[in-house]
């Protein structure tokens, strides 16, 4: 008896800023969304905990749970036990499948939540049929998972795939993990509001008007709106970002030499104003790429729901 035969199947994903609900059926369709507003990292885990099963239990809506899979922003250990880091959240060694168990009543799958998006794209999206991927997910961060034959290549620790911590600024902006100069830094939502806020002082922009002239109210929507209204600071700080997401990617192909590079995450819903400059990075800078052919970098397909749809994966066994 498969999973979805005793219920549904939820599938959630927890970000830095939000957590997302949603009963996944076997072809990856999600319905019945539910969202919450993530904590943050200066909480107590039991809240961050409460946030998931409330939005869990109102996406099944008082139907019985076969299982859920839940794809987190962080470390997740080699068993998918435990969450032992988050940049963006207060776990640190979280034995959170069973806490989940313990409160929901029915199995629980826990890994990555780049991870898990991966998993979608290699079964419903941009991925399916490639012998090797990099997906690189663009949030309030940057996660990122390598495929092998549809399969995710864990690591040694189950942690393999953090890109968004490699350091490409020894010294420089200061990380949510705590170290300088990472990646995410400079090519994530995060980064994309920042460099709108610094631009705006030097030049005008529809965001002044947007946010009452503060700065400190824009927010990623109003930055890709504005782009879309052609403003020159939101274009400007859309360029720098996909700029740093082609040096990194140069990097990560020259030594994984992939198929295919998939950008997801909330960020790349921007599209090409996103990636037309981070192909021409990647292009730039990626080691003989005139002697090589140079993998194309292309839009994930499963959008926001990827999380989500990769973490159902983890329950119907689809990849095992």
């Amino acid at each position: 008896m498969s999973p979805s035969d005793r219920g549904v199947v939820v599938g959630v994903d927890i970000g830095g800023t939000k957590v997302l609900a949603g009963v996944v059926d076997a072809a990856g369709r999600v319905s019945d969304t539910a969202r919450r507003t993530t904590p943050g990292r200066r909480v107590r885990t039991r809240q961050v905990e409460d946030a998931l099963v409330g939005a869990i239990l109102e996406s099944a809506d008082g139907r019985p749970l076969a299982g859920v899979g839940v794809a987190a922003a962080g470390f997740v250990d080699s068993s998918g036990e435990r969450v032992m880091f988050a940049p963006h959240l207060p776990w640190q060694g979280e034995p959170l499948r069973a806490l989940l168990e313990d409160r929901l009543g029915c199995q629980v799958r826990l890994d990555n939540d780049a991870n898990c998006a991966a998993r979608a794209e290699a079964h419903h999206g941009a991925a399916r049929g490639a012998g090797s991927a990099l997906v690189i997910t663009m949030g309030t961060g940057i996660g990122g998972a390598v495929l092998l034959d549809g399969r995710v290549l864990r690591g040694a620790n189950g942690m393999a795939g953090e890109f968004g911590h490699m350091q490409v600024v020894p010294g420089g902006q200061e990380c949510e993990c705590g170290r300088r100069g990472c990646w995410e830094q400079y090519s994530s939502g995060n980064a994309l509001v920042r460099n709108a806020r610094a631009l705006m002082a030097e030049e005008p922009s529809v965001l002044a008007e947007m946010t009452a002239g503060s700065p400190d109210r824009v927010t990623g929507p109003m930055v890709t709106s504005a782009a879309e209204q052609g403003d020159l600071v939101a274009r400007r700080a859309f360029g720098s970002v996909g700029d740093w997401l082609g040096i990194g990617t140069a990097s990560l192909v020259a030594a994984l030499d992939p198929e295919v590079v998939v950008i997801g995450g909330g960020v790349s819903a921007a599209g090409d104003r996103l990636l037309e400059p981070a192909r021409a990075a990647l292009q730039r800078t990626l080691v003989g790429a005139a002697h090589r052919v140079v993998p194309e970098l292309v839009a994930a397909r499963s959008g926001p729901q990827a999380g989500m749809i990769g973490a159902a994966l983890l329950v119907t066994g689809a990849e095992r």
